[in-house]
């Protein structure tokens, strides 16, 4: 089963104002979520329901895992200082 990567506006402009190397490697990770929404070191946040964070370097993806649509939803996409606010 092959999930299907939804980015919403918000964290779309986000990725849009990253340089060349850490948005690489952002949508690198965001493309491995596909296949695997639950990797080895993606935490869910606690007291947020459904929500579950995984870290790239000092930044942080925050996404919403739909089971029964096969959708991974990214909510967020931030530096680690700014994401929790």
């Amino acid at each position: 089963m092959k999930y299907t990567v939804v980015i919403s506006r918000a964290s779309q402009k986000a990725l849009d104002r990253l340089d060349g190397d850490i948005y690489s490697r952002i949508i690198h990770k965001l493309e491995s979520l596909e296949d695997s929404p639950r990797p080895m070191g993606v935490e869910k946040l606690a007291g947020s329901g459904n929500l579950y964070r995984v870290r790239v370097g000092d930044w942080r993806v925050v996404y919403m895992i739909q089971d029964r649509n096969l959708i991974v939803l990214v909510v967020k996409v931030a530096h680690r200082r700014e994401v929790y606010r």
